[in-house]
């Protein structure tokens, strides 16, 4: 992912930092969520698929799993050595790839589908929109999709946050609406909306996954200097033995939006 822009005034992204929690501990979607991409036409055996900011390979190592041709690329040396190692764990053939999203390696018309999880608000919009068009293929496919918590209906995740907030107080991705446009506003003029959909499911977690999946968070393990984000981890760890048991859900959000290049 690209967090050369400032997303959080005042701090630094680097999501390097946190490649170890990431590829132990922040889980991507659920099989409900590619179950519905495949239902519309993205995931399939033999499809070419280039996931974008593909972080530690989440949706990359899905896809291959279910037979698709897979490229991964990220900004991040640290996240593209995990997703390599992780790939090569599951005995997984993907082309992984350090390279910002707006600027890719890739011939012209070299994917049947292009998927940004959880990573298109990093991007230089106009930038990336051309290569997008670049690259896909005629009849090609463009998915951004999210995979978030829901701090005002679940109240671990929303404790959760109002302890990040403390750490990070320039932290933006606290509170969120849970609104999904029908449109997304950059897209107008650009792409057509050809299908999308969202639906809300509660994920499982231990303290300790919980605790893993919040250090790998843009707000903690991707900002925090060391010695902060072990404190915050002791009073997170605290917190959570003092509020829930051992074993429980976070209720998240997936959303997908398919676009065809006008």
């Amino acid at each position: 992912m690209d967090e050369t822009r400032p997303i959080d005034p005042g701090r630094a992204i680097d999501w390097g930092k946190t490649s170890s929690d990431y590829s132990k501990h922040r889980p991507g979607p659920p099989d409900s969520f590619y179950d519905r991409l495949r239902a519309l036409g993205v995931g399939l055996p033999q499809q070419r698929i280039l996931d974008l900011g593909t972080g530690t390979g989440l949706l990359a190592r899905k896809f291959a799993e279910q037979g698709s041709l897979v490229s991964g690329i990220d900004i991040s040396d640290g996240q593209i050595e995990a997703a390599r190692e992780l790939a090569r764990e599951q005995r997984l053939s993907i082309d992984f790839r350090v390279s910002p999203a707006e600027t890719t390696p890739f011939p012209s018309h070299s994917f049947d589908a292009i998927t940004a999880n959880q990573c298109w608000l990093y991007f230089d919009k106009p930038k990336v929109i051309r290569e997008v068009k670049r690259l896909l293929k005629p009849g090609g496919v463009l998915v951004t999709s999210h995979f978030s918590w829901l701090s005002r209906l679940d109240a671990i995740a929303r404790r959760s946050e109002q302890l990040v907030l403390k750490f990070n107080p320039q932290w933006t991705a606290a509170d969120w609406s849970g609104e999904i446009p029908v449109v997304p506003s950059w897209s107008i003029g650009e792409f057509d909306v050809t299908g999308m959909f969202y639906y809300d499911e509660p994920i499982p977690f231990t303290h300790e996954s919980w605790r893993g999946r919040i250090r790998a968070c843009r707000g903690t393990g991707a900002a925090l200097k060391p010695e902060e984000l072990a404190k915050f981890d002791v009073e997170h760890e605290a917190l959570l033995k003092a509020t829930v048991p051992e074993t429980f859900t976070v209720l998240h959000r997936l959303d997908a939006h398919f676009f065809s290049p006008k």
